[in-house]
């Protein structure tokens, strides 16, 4: 099913989101029943905790409260997690761990074909932005690609930051094969009605050389959204 909304985030270092993010989130949160968020550290049971609590105080504080919100993790059986999907008005995907974790949980609970059923927004974090590709890298793991959620196109780095070099260099390796899209904290790609906007600083690292996005990559990358 294509989505209504779909949002991919770097991080929020200061845990708020920018003005400009919270103006476009109360333009398009008009239903807020439920929000569900999957981990990224399935067994961190305390943390996920904490995280889940915060992340939702994050929307609250903007005027965005979620009558219910939840965390599915492994304590979640596979028909609550599903149930919780299905009947979501967000998703939101967390970051904080390992993006092969967070996939093999989603399909451990049954929760691959609930995301792409759901009417609920799609969104994302760190490495729940880097799932949410059809192809991605976890840089920080191997350099070696590997099936996404694939609900976009746009396969991201998050915490992008031009005085990391260690960072920087593994950005660049993976744009050896492939378009990549280096995310500065605070930034965000918003997809909807088959038209893309970004909020923050953004960059496009292709054949090892980084440069900012430019309105030309945005219309690149809204010719291959779905129709």
């Amino acid at each position: 099913m294509k989505k209504e909304l779909i949002a991919l985030f770097s991080g929020f270092p200061e845990h708020h989101f920018s003005e400009e993010i919270a103006k476009r989130l109360r333009e398009e949160l008009r239903e807020r029943r439920s929000i569900v968020f999957i981990t990224a550290r399935p067994t961190d049971y305390a943390q996920n905790d904490d995280d889940c609590d915060g992340m939702h105080e994050m929307f609250a504080e903007q005027g965005l409260p979620f009558e219910k919100h939840c965390v599915i993790d492994k304590r979640t059986d596979s028909a609550s997690a599903r149930e919780l999907v299905l009947n979501a008005d967000c998703v939101f995907l967390m970051g904080g761990g390992a993006c092969l974790e967070q996939l093999d949980l989603i399909r451990e609970k049954g929760c691959f074909d609930a995301l792409h059923c759901c009417r609920a927004a799609i969104f994302g974090v760190s490495a729940g932005s880097m799932n949410l590709a059809r192809t991605t890298v976890d840089f920080v793991d191997s350099m070696e690609p590997f099936d996404g959620l694939g609900f976009t196109d746009i396969t991201v780095t998050c915490h992008h930051d031009p005085q990391d070099p260690w960072r920087m260099g593994k950005t660049l390796r993976m744009s050896e094969d492939r378009a990549v899209y280096a995310m500065e904290d605070m930034s965000a790609f918003f997809i909807k009605e088959g038209r893309i906007c970004t909020v923050g600083n953004i960059f496009r690292a292709e054949n090892g050389a980084l440069r900012p996005l430019v309105d030309e990559d945005i219309k690149e990358l809204e010719r291959r959204l779905p129709v």
